[in-house]
């Protein structure tokens, strides 16, 4: 009989206390005046968690799913049901994605909700809610070239409707309270500490409780999938995993073991620190696979492989396109690669 294989300490590991998420419609309470909420998603990440803190005035919602017939009917199956009762007093939104983003309008016009956001995350949902497009711009055309996406899909996406937050996310009318990085805010009866992360989406926030071991993670801290770090046509030399990396390490000297993280997708999670350690060496082994790689001279589309260690098509294929240019655009703000114009627009990488 083998011995049993030694457990790692409780720092090293990750552990979800709650083993099944709530069913659509009900709510499980994490902590006490904290429920837990999930609506499901039209796409391959299916759900996107919300969260509700009770208070003396109504519930504050934290992020609120898309702005759609579904998403609305969804949210008021929770109004409805868990959360009967009160009024939503307030909506605090994480970032500025459709998923966390959708519905924050229609709760500041149909139930008078005040929106509490950072300033970026505010600026970013409504502009590009108010950006609405029915084919690619010139701008984004000239990206998907330089990042060498594949002609027949050049040729399918320029001829298409391409994504657009007001498909999505609800018209969202003017007046927010900021939220600033380091600033302590009462949500229902417990004071949160505003931590902003980079590199998923600007300025993103994190709440970590002043009372308990508990931290609202948003898409910055996922247990079990890495947030996509991407690059697009609206600032195209960007270097977000920079900010990943800095946000990482700036988040592992204040997390610690026993803190359960909400986060904003899959299960509730504790072992902060060892997750912060995967995420950060999630890319580190990315950018050393792709240096080697580049010893010849690729296209971003060319990149799959070392990064993501896999080919990759269908749906999932913008994604790692803007995450590819988003690991050479590190590289080369490193100092490590060059890049030159090929003839017809993409930037060809290589390595120093």
């Amino acid at each position: 009989m083998k011995d049993a294989a030694p457990s790692r300490p409780p720092a090293a590991q990750i552990v979800h206390p709650f083993a099944e998420p709530p069913a659509p419609g009900t709510a499980t309470e994490v902590a006490e005046g904290v429920m837990w909420m999930r609506v499901p998603l039209p796409m391959a990440l299916d759900h996107v968690n919300i969260y509700a803190l009770a208070g003396d005035d109504g519930w504050t919602l934290i992020d609120t799913g898309l702005g759609t017939k579904r998403g609305r009917a969804e949210m008021q199956r929770l109004l409805d049901g868990p959360l009967s009762g009160a009024p939503v007093a307030r909506v605090l939104v994480t970032h500025h994605h459709p998923d966390h983003v959708g519905l924050a309008g229609w709760f500041q016009t149909e139930h008078g909700a005040e929106l509490i956001a950072t300033r970026t995350a505010w600026l970013f949902a409504r502009m590009l809610q108010l950006d609405e497009q029915d084919r690619p711009t010139p701008e984004t055309l000239a990206f998907w070239r330089g990042a060498g996406m594949a002609p027949e899909i050049l040729a399918q996406r320029a001829q298409e409707r391409p994504f657009n937050f007001a498909d999505v996310v609800a018209p969202m009318p003017v007046g927010f309270r900021r939220i600033r990085d380091g600033e302590v805010i009462q949500l229902g009866h417990r004071r949160w500490r505003v931590r902003t992360g980079h590199g998923h989406a600007p300025e993103q926030a994190t709440l970590w409780c002043e009372d308990a071991p508990l931290v609202l993670g948003a898409d910055q801290l996922l247990p079990s999938i890495s947030p996509n770090i991407g690059v697009y046509a609206t600032e195209p030399d960007a270097d977000p995993l920079t900010g990943w990396l800095e946000s990482c390490a700036a988040f592992a000297a204040v997390a610690r073991a026993d803190h359960l993280v909400l986060p904003g997708h899959k299960l509730p999670f504790t072992g902060l620190p060892f997750r912060l350690t995967q995420l950060a060496e999630n890319h580190h082994g990315a950018l050393e696979r792709l240096r080697r790689f580049l010893s010849t001279p690729r296209t971003a589309g060319e990149c799959f492989v070392p990064i993501f260690k896999r080919e990759i098509a269908g749906d999932a294929y913008g994604l790692a396109l803007v995450e590819a240019v988003a690991h050479l655009n590190h590289l080369l703000a490193c100092g490590e690669v060059h890049r030159r114009r090929r003839a017809d627009g993409a930037w060809m990488w290589q390595s120093k």
